[in-house]
This record gives C-alpha cells, structure tokens and sequence, in this order.
C-alpha cells in the first residue's frame, strides 16, 4: 500500500514536472506512531496542503521508523525532512526560553486556549524565534492536550491520600504540584509507566488519560482522579527546515502557513477531545473507578496552580506575556467554542495576519 502509493505520487510529480507546473512534494514526519494524534494531524496537513496550493504543492509522510520524535531536529538539520513535529520540552538546553511556556503549565485547563496562547506567544517571542533561528528551524503554531490527571493504583480522594504516593512526573510544573501535596515526583520516561506501575515502583503518573490507551495503563491502573494538573502545550508542530523555508517564494509560504494554520487546532482536537473520550469509554469498560477529589483538594490544588504561576511571572516577564496570550485565548473561546475551524480562521486574523512572511523565521 505504501509502496504503491508512493509510485503514484511520483508518477503525479513526474507529469506535472512534464507540463511545467511548479509542484513542490514536501517531507514531514510526525514523530510518533499511527495512534498517536500527531499523526492525525499531519494527514490533516497534507490534505489542507494539497487544497490551499491547489495541487501544486503536497507532502510525503516519513514515519517514526525513520525519524522518531528525538530525531526530529537532526531530521530537519540534514535536511531529511523539511517539516517535522518538534517538541522543545524534550531539548531543554536548545529552547530555554520557548520553554518557559512549559513551565506554565499548571494554568492549563482549555486545551484551544493553551494551544493558541502558544502560538501567538512564540510568533511573538523574538528570544523564542532567535532559538528557532539558531537550529535552522521555522516555527508555525502548536497544539495542546486534554487537562492532566492522577491514574494511580491507590485511590486518591483527597490531599492526605497524596501523602508518601510515588507519581511520574512529566515535568517540572508537575513535579512541584506532587511535592506541595506530600508526594514524590519520579522523573521517568512516558514509555516506562506502564512497567513502572505494573511492578510497584511508582505508585501512578500525572498523566493525559489517554495514556490508558496510548501506552496500555488501562491494564494496570485502577482509579482515576479527576483534579486538573495543566496541560502540555510545548509543541512546534509544523517546523519548517530554514533551507526550505528560504527557498519559497512569497505565496508558498503563505499556503504552508494557511495549510499549518488549519492542522493546528486538529492535533488539540483529536488529543483534547477526541482520545479523551475513546480513553474514558475504556475505563468504563475496564471497570476502573473515576473518582471526583473532594472540594478541599480541588480548591487547594487550584489554589498552588496560582500561586505557582505568580512566581513563575515575578520571576520572568516571559512567563507573564505566556499568561497574557493564555487569558486573551480564554476569552476568545468563549465566543468561538472549540471547533477547530472557527478556531483555525480566528488565529489567522488574530496572529498569521500580523507577520511579514517575507522575513518572518529568517
């Protein structure tokens, strides 16, 4: 299928090429599996890429076999893709200041409103996009998951039963909410928790509860509680390789952006809402209890998730123009709602209307 594919879209190339049309194929790689929402997103993009060029410009989906979610900035430096799903959390010394978006976590309650504070936030950001410059990289926009909560083993009702418990953290937003509530935040990789759970070494993880799909908890986590821990925003969905970018002309950049623009609310989409609800179909079905945290851990943990912002925003004014973007996208969902198009057509005239393309990202 793949194969066959491919053939054909290189026989399209070829009789287009013949009859002197401009046809650009581009490469992207979404990082990450087929069940993975980056995956969706990037199929979204090639769709959206395909109509807003009318045909003449079209990608290639390069799968993580070949360039995985750690191998997405030697990827776009060799020039092996010209468009990749880059997640700064996971380079911390290459994007200390874009991360300082992560680090807000803990505000996160509306997926859409995270994820578009975090574009407008970034294209804003000249230390941002002086990181962005520096690796060779474009950015254009990122997308946002579900709320976080507590899958554990052990039931957590209220603040004393966090007391002693072992919970992975993803983070370090995450690690400080585990550790003001008498909990020990284990650093472990989002692949390990199931083992991790399974054989007793930690006690849950401060995780999407789409990972009782994505990685299999639902075979070894037993409650679920459902008190907002933030969400994870630090994305780059669609970063172009700087060669690349340079090398358009005016009106493609305009469509790449156009086609990213219109992917970008799908990843929140399908990770925010989409997933979520397959994910808690599941725990019904696997008979895992939901439990709603009384109302003293709800407003003590709404309580430290404010107080964390504040410190981080005296201590950064970053943190505080992160916090500003986050308020405006609260508002604006308001008179939107969540659907991605209202959305997509919003961030174009809010933020995309406001760039100079001819030397935005160079």
């Amino acid at each position: 299928m793949k194969l066959t594919k491919t053939l054909m879209m290189g026989a399209a190339f070829a009789i287009a090429a013949a009859s002197g049309a401009q046809a650009q194929n581009l490469r992207g790689a979404p990082g990450a599996s087929q069940a993975h929402p980056s995956t969706y997103m990037y199929e979204k993009f090639a769709e959206y890429l395909e109509e807003e060029s009318g045909g003449s410009m079209s990608l290639t989906l390069i799968g993580p076999e070949v360039v995985s979610l750690t191998q997405i900035p030697d990827g776009l430096q060799s020039e092996l893709i010209n468009v990749g799903n880059l997640l700064p959390l996971f380079f911390p010394a290459d994007f200390p200041r874009t991360n300082v978006a992560g680090d807000m976590a803990l505000i996160g309650r509306l997926s859409h409103a995270m994820a578009l504070a975090m574009t407008e936030f970034v294209v804003n950001c000249e230390p941002c996009q002086q990181e962005f410059r520096d690796k060779g990289m474009v950015f254009l926009g990122a997308g946002a998951s579900d709320p976080y909560v507590l899958l554990t083993t052990t039931p957590v009702r209220t603040a004393a039963d966090l007391q002693g418990l072992r919970l992975r953290s993803g983070g370090a937003p995450f690690s400080r909410w585990a550790e003001h509530f008498g909990a020990t935040p284990v650093s472990m990789p989002v692949g390990e928790q199931f083992e991790g759970m399974n054989q007793g070494t930690i006690d849950g993880t401060m995780s999407s509860i789409v990972d009782m799909l994505s990685f299999r908890l639902v075979d070894v986590a037993q409650y679920v509680t459902t008190v907002p821990l933030g969400t994870y925003h630090v994305t780059s969905n669609f970063t172009v390789n700087q060669s690349t970018w340079e090398a358009m002309n005016a009106e493609d950049r305009a469509t790449l952006v156009r086609a990213a623009n219109r992917a970008n609310p799908t990843l929140t989409d399908r990770w925010g809402f989409q997933l979520p609800e397959a994910a808690r179909n599941a725990v019904d079905a696997a008979g895992i209890e939901v439990i709603a945290p009384d109302d003293a851990l709800l407003e003590a943990s709404e309580a430290f998730a404010a107080a964390d912002a504040e410190a981080r925003i005296s201590a950064d004014e970053l943190a505080g123009q992160f916090a500003e973007a986050v308020e405006k996208w609260t508002a604006i969902l308001e008179e939107t709602g969540d659907d991605p198009d209202a959305l997509a057509a919003r961030a174009m005239e809010e933020i995309w209307a406001n760039v100079d393309l001819s030397s935005y990202g160079l």
